[in-house]
């Protein structure tokens, strides 16, 4: 409950306001699921007030968006300090948080809502993930990459949100479990291709050179040994 005059707002400010309400509606609710209606009560305004501010839902949704794409860019951003593995599972600590804080809102966003179409929502989706994909080279110190480690890096991104929006239709597996399985696919994915791509055998090299045992990268080594002792061979394998 309030009391007192209520306040006036600046232009900007009021803006800010409806975009901020908005993303909290469409953060717990899909967006085709939340009214003007809903967003002005929520803001305390009339519903013509919203369309003066803004010509639709759609306009909206858009802003809200811009915000949300901003903050995930944001997060995805880590220093380049210490192990690879180590800074990876930083990023997804807090690729998944955003996940999980916008839950129906993320999903909307990567699979389709109301601006479904829209060519201003396709390009904010498709900024964040060039970002995500420009961080991570930056992190590799690779300015010229070859053909396979372009795939393996935007491979990495798409799992890692697909992995996210199968995640929140169940959450079925502990996010933290989660988070460090994508650190582990990454790597994996750089293997794959290193088995007979002396390019990516020397990006594999240098990823797990400066890896402690205790890290990501080495705990995965350590599962897979365990997995395959030296005693067990594959059919045709020689020793």
């Amino acid at each position: 409950m309030t009391t007192g005059v209520r306040r006036r707002m600046g232009v900007e400010e009021r803006k800010q306001q409806l975009i901020g309400v908005a993303l909290e509606l469409f953060s717990h609710r899909s967006p085709d699921e939340v009214s003007i209606d809903e967003i002005a009560t929520a803001a305390g305004i009339s519903r013509p007030l919203v369309y003066h501010y803004f010509p639709g839902k759609q306009s909206l949704y858009e802003a809200a968006l811009r915000r949300a794409a901003d903050d995930l860019a944001a997060r995805i951003v880590e220093r380049h300090e210490g192990p690879l593995g180590g800074r990876l599972l930083r990023v997804m600590g807090r690729f998944f948080a955003f996940v999980d804080e916008h839950g129906p809102g993320f999903s909307a966003l990567m699979r389709g809502g109301p601006a479904v179409g829209s060519t201003r929502t396709n390009a904010m989706v498709e900024e964040v993930r060039q970002a995500a994909y420009d961080h991570l080279m930056a992190h590799l110190g690779v300015s010229d990459p070859p053909p396979r480690l372009r795939l393996v890096v935007r491979s990495w991104v798409s799992l890692a949100e697909s992995t996210a929006l199968i995640w929140l239709d169940g959450r079925e597996i502990p996010r933290a479990e989660l988070e460090r399985q994508l650190v582990h696919d990454f790597v994996a994915l750089v293997a794959v291709p290193a088995a007979y791509d002396p390019v990516m055998a020397d990006v594999l090299g240098r990823l797990l050179g400066d890896e402690p045992a205790d890290g990501p990268f080495g705990e995965l080594i350590g599962r897979l040994a365990a997995l395959v002792p030296a005693a067990v061979r594959l059919p045709g394998q020689r020793a």
